[in-house]
Formats: C-alpha cells, structure tokens, sequence
C-alpha cells in the first residue's frame, strides 16, 4: 500500500517515539549502573506494531531493527547493574581488597560509552559510534589489569578471599556493560551504512579468482 503524506507523517511521529523511549531506557540503565557501584564503593512490542502497519524499508527499517536489538542490549546492562549492586553487599563500610579509582576509572568509560551510543544514536552519528567501538579496548585493558590485582591480592591474603572474588564478577560486569555499548554502536552503523561491522560481507567471485 502506497505511503500518503498523512502515512508518512505519522510513520516519522511513530520513529520519533521510539527514539525517544530508547533515549529514556538508556537513561534508566545508566543511572542504575551508576547507583550500583555507587553501593560498591560505599559498602516492546511498539517496534514490531511499527514493522507491521508502516511497512517500512531500506535506512528506517534498520533502524527499526537497531532498535529492538538495542532494548536488548540496554535491558543486559540493567541486569549487569542489578548483578553489581548485590555484589556490593559483600563489602562492609567500603573496606575494599584493593584500591577502587581503577574500578571508578574504568566505570566512567563505560558510562561515557552508553552516553555516546545513545547520543549517536539519536544522531545517526557513525563517526561517532565508530570511536565509541575503539574504546573497548581500555576496557578489556583495565579488565586486565584489575582482575590480576585481585588474583595477587587472594593469593597474598586468604583471608580477603571473598572480597577480592566479588570484586571480579563486578569487574566483569563493567566489562560486559562496555560490550553491550560497542552492540549498539554497531547496530547506529549499520543503520546509518546498511553494512554489518560484525559480519563482514563474503569476498565476491572477481576477489576470489584474483
């Protein structure tokens, strides 16, 4: 069925608000985020109604798309959140088995990478979501360097076992939560050029015989 003007406005209204419940739920899952290590330190349907009655194609269909695998991604870091904040009851009056500006150091950048997919998402900005993608790297670094700070510190103190253990997960945690940001700046790539980062195409038959 052919798009009128009125079909076309109300399909833009309809992308509008997904946009913004995707921006509202990247919120949410940030501040959660930043509540539960906060706590460590201190002791929809609506996208598939869319497909269904609008019928869209080519860059607003991937968009669409983005969107319901973006939800999931922003609904994981909820539950990496909610992961962190029950590790937070191991410790008491934040008695930590290793000094925390690393953690905090590394939590600011998976804060800043959720903000930045959001924001490039809201923008379709693909530079943008490129240079988030390439700070995964500190992440995975930093994931390095802690969990083998807390690997020395079990094996010097037993008795801080426990402690240093809960650390890990919340670590690896920050870490998944890093992952999950780079997911959605891949998804605003794709949308924005229609090419999957994460599969890259199959060389062509020409490729193949030269």
């Amino acid at each position: 069925m052919p798009m009128t003007e009125h079909t076309y406005r109300q399909f833009d209204a309809d992308i509008d608000s997904i946009r913004s419940a995707f921006t509202t739920m990247g919120g949410l899952v940030e501040r959660q985020l930043l509540r539960a290590i906060d706590a460590v330190r201190y002791g929809d349907l609506r996208c598939n109604q869319i497909i269904a009655k609008r019928q869209p194609i080519a860059i607003d269909l991937r968009e669409i798309i983005g969107v319901i695998h973006g939800v999931n991604d922003l609904e994981r870091i909820g539950d990496e959140a909610k992961k962190i904040a029950l590790k937070a009851q191991q410790f008491v009056d934040g008695k930590l088995p290793i000094p925390f500006d690393p953690v905090l150091q590394m939590t600011e950048i998976v804060a800043d990478m959720l903000r930045s997919a959001i924001d490039s998402f809201l923008r379709q900005d693909e530079a943008a979501a490129e240079r988030l993608i390439q700070r995964d790297t500190e992440v995975d670094a930093l994931r390095d360097e802690l969990i083998g700070a807390l690997m020395r510190r079990m094996s010097e103190d037993p008795t801080r076992v426990s402690e240093a253990l809960s650390l890990v997960f919340v670590v690896q945690s920050l870490e998944r939560v890093g992952d999950h940001a780079k997911n959605i700046a891949e998804y605003i790539m794709h949308v924005v050029s229609g090419i999957d980062s994460r599969h890259p195409a199959r060389p062509s038959a020409a490729d193949q015989s030269s």
